[in-house]
């Protein structure tokens, strides 16, 4: 049996998968709850401090016949340092962390002063990228570094945008080399997963890895 959801389920009226339109989330991403990968993007203000920013929402695929591969940041908030300073810049650095370095990089969300130095206020190391005007993520295992390719409103006038950057060199550390998935490997979000039917006074964010299931072919 399959239940069928067009309107926002009575039990979810008045809880957080309600109300967080005001945060700007749809309570159908709740009910689906898939798992969109997990990083940090690192820029320079204007005033020269490193900003970081935890990010998810996002795809990465490759175009141009194959001789680009571009990140689509989904929803990025106009209001925030990240959209202005990618905006000012036109660069950026995509850094992928593992478990181990999850709680700094969520600190990075507290510690977001315009003044103050984002990523070494949460207990990190900042590089310079190499390639690209802004600041890589040294415990970060995987850095992407990019520049903003383009900018589309997915509804026009919403004060959300979403970023295409394209992938114009990475750095992998030596022990992820054979390996980007199992327990060390790239984080997921999976964002307040409900159950439609009983929803329960409390629910949660959880960060989660992928597991290889399926051998599907070699090549």
């Amino acid at each position: 049996m399959k239940y069928s959801y067009k309107e926002m389920p009575e039990q979810m009226k008045g809880t957080f998968g309600d109300f967080s339109r005001n945060f700007g989330f749809s309570w159908k991403e709740f009910v689906v709850t898939v798992p969109s990968p997990l990083f940090l993007v690192t820029t320079y203000k204007a005033n020269g401090q490193p900003n970081a920013c935890m990010q998810s929402w996002a795809t990465f695929t490759s175009a141009d016949h194959g001789n680009g591969f571009y990140a689509i940041l989904a929803s990025v908030n106009k209001n925030g340092h990240l959209y202005t300073s990618i905006s000012e810049t036109k660069e950026a650095v995509i850094n992928f962390m593992s478990a181990e370095y999850h709680a700094a990089c969520m600190s990075t969300i507290k510690n977001n002063q315009y003044e103050e130095d984002e990523i070494t206020a949460s207990g990190l190391t900042v590089e310079k990228a190499s390639w690209v005007n802004a600041p890589l993520v040294q415990e970060c295992f995987m850095n992407l570094e990019c520049k903003l390719k383009w900018e589309k409103e997915i509804v026009p006038g919403d004060d959300h945008a979403m970023l295409c950057l394209e992938v114009i060199g990475l750095h992998i550390d030596e022990n992820h080399l054979p390996d980007r998935t199992g327990e060390n490997g790239i984080l997921y979000n999976i964002h307040y997963q409900v159950n439609p039917e009983n929803v329960g006074k409390t629910a949660h964010d959880y960060a989660g890895v992928l597991q290889k299931k399926i051998d599907v072919m070699e090549y």
